[in-house]
């Protein structure tokens, strides 16, 4: 099995601080110009919690507290890619956003969670429908 056929796992955090949400706008492998909450893979023997306290200080340069689970997504509508993606949310903890990968990421910006930039990543629907509805299980 080529790398290119496996299922990967995928783990997004919605970061909150005094009721706005945090994003940044996406360049690279997939969602290339979309609007998305800081995540990334999960790593070999790493905690949901552990990989999303990671990747926001790898992505973003923050620190965040209060990690939740909020819904699971079987992500297949981006071309060729397919992830289990495990979406969390958390409160701010410390640090100013920046742009710590800039290959992947560019200007990260605090928005208001009900006037969202566009275009939005794939996974943030699901995001809004899980915290409207409480359903946390998408299998599309």
């Amino acid at each position: 099995m080529t790398s290119k056929s496996q299922v990967k796992v995928g783990v997004g955090v919605m970061i909150t601080k005094q009721g706005k949400v945090l994003l940044c706008r996406r360049k690279g492998s997939h969602g290339a110009g979309e609007y998305a909450f800081p995540g990334g893979h999960l790593e070999f023997g790493e905690s949901f919690e552990e990989c999303a306290k990671r990747e926001c200080r790898e992505e973003a340069g923050i620190e965040i507290k209060n990690i939740k689970f909020l819904r699971l997504l079987n992500l297949k509508k981006y071309t060729g890619k397919h992830y289990v993606d495990i979406g969390l949310t958390a409160e701010w903890k410390s640090g100013t956003p920046k742009v710590m990968e800039p290959e992947k990421t560019e200007n990260w910006s605090w928005y208001d969670f009900d006037n969202l930039p566009k275009p939005m990543f794939k996974t943030i629907d699901s995001y809004k429908e899980a915290l409207k509805t409480g359903k946390n299980f998408f299998d599309n």
